[in-house]
C-alpha cells in the first residue's frame, strides 16, 4: 500500500514540476525529455532484468546445494544456545524453535525463497503460544526484529546488481555490508531486549555480542592501518576468497549427504531464471518511476536542498545520491532496488554514491513489508513496540552504511 502511494506521488510531482517549467519558464522541452525517460527507463530495466539471469541462476544453483546439504540445518543449530536466551518465553525444545532458527538461518545464506514460508511457518506456531491472538508477543516482536534486521552472510542479489551495472570489482562492497548489517543486526538485539527486559549480561549473550564486536573491531583495526588503495585490495581479496570458500563448501556440503549436486544446482537454476523473470515488471515500475521524477528535475531540486543542508551542518554532501535507496528500503525491497540501480546508472557502479547505495540496500530488509505480511498471516493487528525496535535497527544500519562507506571509499 505505501509503495503505491509513493508510485503515485513520482508521477504526480513530476507532472507538476514539468507543468511549473513548461508554463512558468517556457521550458518546451521538459516534457518529451519525461517521455524519453519513460521509454529509455523501461527498456534499461528490461536489459537489466535479462542481463541478470545468468549470474542469478548460478548463485540460485549454488544455494539450492548447501540447502539440500544440511547447511541451514547446521547453522540453526549453532545459533540453537544464543535465540533460546533471546526467546525466553518459548518452551524449551517447542518445535516452533526449529522454525525460527531455519528462518533465519535461511535469510543469512540468502535463501530467500526457503526463508519466508519459514518465516510465516515460525509466525503460525508463535500465535499458538500467543495468549493475545491480536496483540503481538515478546518473542514474535524479537524474531521479526531479527528478520527487519537484516544479517545477511551472503548479499548475493547485490553482488549480481553490481556485476550487472559494469562494476569493476563486483565483490568490493562485501565486507562494508557484513559491517553494517551487523550493526544493524546487534542495535535490533538490544533494542528489543531493553524493551522486553531481556537480560544482556547472560553469558550466552555477552559471549555472542562481545565475540562479534571484537571480531569487527579486529576488521576495522586491520583496515585502518592501511592506505586506500591497500584496504580495496584486501577486502576485494578477502570478499573473493570468502565466496568461492562458501560455494566450495557447499558443494562438499552436497557431497557428504549424499546429495545429487548437479542435479540440485539445475533445480536451483531453474530458480534463479524464474526470479529474474519475475523481477521485470517490478524493475520496470520503480525505474520508470525514478526516471520520470529524474527528468522532471524534481529529483535535482530534493537532492540540491538535501545537499545544501547537509553543507550547511558542514557535513559532506557526497551521499545524498544514495540517500533514495537508504529512505525506501523500510518500505519496498523492490522500491529500494530500483533507487539502487538508478544511482548505480546516474553516478557509475564504482562511484561513491553507487557503492555507497548497495551498502545501503544490504545493511537492512524492508522493515513495514515484512511486519506487514508476517503480522497480518496470523491475524495480528497491536503491534506494541515491533515498528520502533525495526526502525530503530534500520536508523542503526543507515548510519553505519555511510561510516564504512567513508572508511572503505572515502
Amino acid at each position: 500500500m505505501v509503495l503505491n502511494y509513493i508510485w503515485i506521488a513520482f508521477f504526480g510531482i513530476a507532472f507538476l514540476t514539468a507543468l511549473v517549467k513548461l508554463i512558468a519558464f517556457g521550458n518546451l522541452e521538459i516534457f518529451p525529455a519525461i517521455m524519453d525517460a519513460t521509454f529509455s527507463s523501461s527498456k534499461t530495466a528490461f536489459e537489466i532484468s535479462l542481463g541478470l539471469t545468468g549470474v542469478l541462476s548460478l548463485w540460485m544453483g549454488i544455494m539450492k546445494i548447501g540447502e539440500k546439504g544440511g547447511l541451514v540445518n547446521a547453522l540453526a543449530r549453532w545459533l540453537s544456545p544464543l535465540f533460546i536466551k533471546l526467546f525466553p518465553d518459548l518452551p524449551k525444545n517447542h518445535p516452533v524453535i526449529g522454525n525460527i532458527f531455519m528462518n533465519l538461518a535461511a535469510n543469512m545464506l540468502g535463501l530467500d525463497n526457503a526463508a519466508t514460508p519459514l518465516g510465516l511457518k515460525a509466525m503460525e506456531g508463535l500465535q499458538e503460544l500467543n495468549p493475545k491472538k491480536d496483540t503481538a508477543s515478546n518473542s514474535m516482536i524479537m524474531f521479526l526484529v531479527l528478520n527487519t534486521s537484516g544479517l545477511t552472510l551472503i548479499p548475493v542479489s547485490i553482488l549480481v546488481y553490481r556485476a550487472q551495472m559494469g562494476a569493476a570489482q563486483p565483490t568490493d562492497i562485501f565486507i562494508p555490508i557484513l559491517l553494517a548489517t551487523f550493526m544493524s543486526t546487534l542495535v535490533g538485539i538490544i533494542a528489543t531486549a531493553l524493551y522486553q527486559k531481556i537480560s544482556l549480561w547472560n553469558k550466552t549473550i555477552l559471549t555472542a555480542l562481545g565475540g562479534s564486536l571484537l571480531l569487527v573491531g579486529l576488521l576495522i583495526w586491520g583496515f585502518s592501518s592501511m592506505d586506500r588503495e591497500q584496504m580495496n585490495a584486501v577486502s576485494t581479496t578477502v570478499a573473493n576468497v570468502s565466496l568461492f570458500s562458501i560455494i566450495m563448501a557447499f558443494i562438499v556440503a552436497g557431497m557428504r549427504a549424499k546429495t545429487n549436486v548437479y542435479d540440485a544446482f539445475i533445480e536451483g537454476a531453474k530458480d534463479g531464471f524464474s526470479t529474474a523473470v519475475r523481477i521485470i515488471p517490478y524493475l520496470i515500475a520503480i525505474l520508470v518511476a525514478v526516471g520520470v521524477f529524474r527528468a522532471s528535475g524534481a529529483m535535482d531540486l530534493l537532492t540540491d536542498g538535501v545537499a545544501a543542508l547537509l553543507r550547511c551542518c558542514g557535513a559532506d554532501d557526497r551521499i545524498v545520491g544514495a540517500l533514495p535507496t537508504a529512505l525506501m528500503k523500510p518500505l519496498s525491497g523492490s522500491g529500494a532496488r530500483g533507487m539502487m540501480v538508478d544511482a548505480m546508472q546516474t553516478y557509475g557502479a564504482d562511484s561513491f554514491v553507487g557503492r555507497l547505495s548497495c551498502i545501503f540496500q544490504g545493511s537492512t530488509d524492508t522493515t513495514f513489508y515484512i511486519l506487514a505480511v508476517y503480522f497480518g498471516s496470523v491475524g495480528i493487528r497491536k503491534t506494541r513496540h515491533a515498528v520502533t525496535c525495526g526502525l530503530l535497527a534500520d536508523a542503526a544500519g543507515i548510519l553505519s552504511a555511510i561510516a564504512v562507506a567513508y572508511f572503505f571509499f572515502g
